[in-house]
């Protein structure tokens, strides 16, 4: 029998989800989504659907509605759980209670995250109470500052995000076909993308519209945790300015100040700017928006926009607001050229310098610290951009606060990269960071309340599905230099393609873990769980290396060493794992430190010491 049709959600009544007020302690609502049959004539063809098995191109599901949790008018979220703290990775404790004092920030955009989320990470990133959510890592919370999205501050049952949703079963179930012309597509915190059936696994939930012969016509793979209070202001909102330059100009020792709410201290907008020895104070001032500030720079000390291009020496930059970004680059068009420099941040989403929608930053010699949560010291959000640095010291001390926190394409050589409570580096979606000659010091303190599924790392690659960074593969190289993490996993690779290359680079590990490639929870919306691994290509060349190899059924591995490179390590010692090919050429070596499987191996089995373990191809032991 025919499953009858459900009314679409685009008919659904939801309710308004108010902006997160500074300060107030938030209560929820829970609203149920359901399903309503209609006459024939006004029958929509959608269903919403959990995965319960996946054969070929058939998918079994349960029938259901969404619960959606939503804020009341006073902008309160649902009691029962605080909302999670992303970091800017994407990072947070789920259900966890957030930090104190601001609303979420997404750096890891949503998260990050891990985290800066995370734009962290899923949702953004922090998610200190207080304000409204931003974005940069952590989704965010990045897992990082959380990409941006990340979990605005409040109470929220199970740790279900104000505006996201969960599923209720009907106790009926159905079986559909996917075919070659099915439209998929992938549900973002703040968007949409192309997706194929890869991306439907066991516990995805499904918004379905099926033909007569239930065969699927478009299967759209929902993010529960979309919906309500993320996004900013939804229009370009960089509020105001106390001072503004305009005309072509030079400057020199000149100071500027602000106390103003969503005022920046010095703007140059559209003109071609020299700015030798000034003083930026942004002393007092709140943040309406923390997205519209991650995003626009709204209450930045300094904001460059409408492709101007300011040149500054000597600058002395110090903010003490939220959204306080020291420097900040936004737009297509716009270049920001900065030497010899001092910036100091003090609070929640207020990074070092920060480029977005386009911009480009070329950074020489700064000396950068910031102190709050998500606040990385080289920071980028929604729109990324071009950041070059050549020199200089970036720390962090706050958590879901990399050092670098990437949505963008970022360049730094020479220069010392410490977070004190935070990933060493976070990239986000289809962008880049190359590193030659740094130093790099990750100490990821853990993320809010300690959630036990979060993983811990210093350098993290992923796709926070905010929608603040584009799908597709992420690069990471590093040439000399050196990475230490003082905490957890060397690299974590999560919901997301990525190439990394390493050339010369002397690590530090804190545990046995060098890479570790697999599948998360999606509890910050990164993916779908079961089809959310990723898939590495990494390149070791004249590169030593120690520590375990990790990858999930759910990713893939392609190990290239070549050029005396020398690993010594295991590789899925437990046996389980997914797809992993290792090339190793005449001038390298491995070294195996326990048991190993892997699936294809092109090399001379001669360049590899078992040490007393084994090396299993495809099942068939080799060594």
């Amino acid at each position: 029998m025919k499953w009858k049709k459900l009314v679409t959600l685009g008919c659904i009544v939801v309710m308004t989800v108010s902006s997160v007020t500074a300060c107030g302690s938030n209560t929820t609502e829970n609203q149920t989504v359901e399903a309503t049959e209609q006459s024939e004539e006004n029958q929509s063809d959608s269903v919403i659907v959990q995965v319960t098995a996946v054969e070929g191109d058939q998918i079994t599901a349960d029938v259901g509605t969404l619960t959606t949790a939503s804020a009341d008018a006073s902008g309160n979220g649902a009691p029962g759980g605080d909302a999670p703290g992303g970091d800017d990775s994407g990072n947070g404790a789920p259900g966890g209670d957030a930090p104190s004092g601001e609303a979420p920030g997404g750096d890891n955009s949503g998260n990050g995250a891990p985290g800066e989320a995370p734009s962290g990470d899923a949702p953004g990133g922090d998610a200190p109470s207080g304000e409204a959510p931003g974005g940069d890592d952590s989704g965010n919370g990045a897992p990082g500052e959380a990409p941006s999205g990340e979990a605005p501050s409040g109470d929220a049952p199970g740790g279900q995000m104000p505006g996201g949703s969960s599923f209720e079963a009907s106790g009926e179930s159905i079986t559909f076909t996917l075919t070659d012309d099915t439209a998929i597509t992938l549900e973002y915190l703040q968007g949409s993308d192309e997706g194929t059936a890869d991306d439907i696994a066991v516990g995805s939930v499904l918004e379905v519209v099926l033909d007569e012969d239930n065969q699927a016509v478009s299967v759209t793979v929902r993010n529960l945790n979309a919906g309500g209070g993320f996004g900013g202001s939804g229009e370009v909102t960089n509020g105001t300015s106390a001072n503004t330059i305009t005309e072509d100009t030079e400057v020199d020792s000149e100071t500027y100040t602000s106390t103003g709410d969503d005022e920046n201290a010095l703007r140059v907008d559209g003109a071609t700017v020299t700015l030798k020895d000034i003083t930026i104070e942004k002393t007092a001032g709140s943040s309406s928006n923390t997205e519209d500030g991650d995003f626009y720079g709204l209450n930045a000390g300094l904001l460059v926009l409408n492709g101007a291009t300011a040149t500054i020496t000597g600058a002395t930059v110090n903010t003490s607001v939220t959204n306080g970004n020291g420097v900040f680059s936004y737009g297509e068009g716009t270049v920001v050229n900065i030497s010899d420099s001092t910036i100091r941040t003090t609070e929640n989403n207020s990074g070092g310098i920060q480029t977005t929608g386009g911009g480009t930053m070329n950074a020489t010699n700064l000396d950068v610290e910031t102190q709050g949560n998500s606040a990385a010291a080289i920071r980028s959000d929604r729109g990324g951009g071009t950041v070059n640095v050549d020199g200089g010291s970036y720390v962090t001390n706050g958590t879901g606060s990399p050092a670098i926190y990437c949505t963008a394409d970022i360049s730094v050589s020479d220069a010392t990269l410490t977070a004190n409570a935070s990933e060493g580096v976070v990239v986000e979606g289809k962008n880049s960071v190359a590193l030659t000659d740094c130093e790099v010091t990750g100490n990821m303190s853990n993320t809010y309340n300690g959630d036990s599924d979060e993983n811990i790392h210093c350098i993290m690659i992923y796709q926070s599905m905010s929608g603040d960074a584009d799908v597709g593969e992420a690069t990471f190289s590093a040439e000399g230099g050196s990475i230490t993490a003082k905490t957890g996993d060397m690299f974590y690779i999560t919901n997301t393609d990525c190439e990394i290359t390493l050339k010369d680079v002397a690590f530090t590990l804190a545990n046995d873990v060098f890479l570790r490639v697999e599948g998360n929870s999606s509890s910050r919306g990164w993916g779908t769980e079961g089809a959310n691994g990723g898939d590495v290509t990494l390149t070791a060349d004249s590169q030593e290396f120690a520590g375990n190899i990790l990858v999930d059924e759910i990713s893939s591995l392609a190990l290239t060493m070549k050029n005396g490179t020398s690993y010594e390590g295991a590789i899925n010692p437990d046996g389980d794992g997914g797809t992993v090919d290792v090339t190793l050429d005449d001038d390298s070596t491995w070294t195996l430190t326990g048991d190993s499987y892997i699936t294809s191996f092109d090399g001379d089995t001669s360049n590899i010491t078992a040490n007393g373990y084994h090396l299993y191809v495809n099942g068939e032991q080799v060594l």
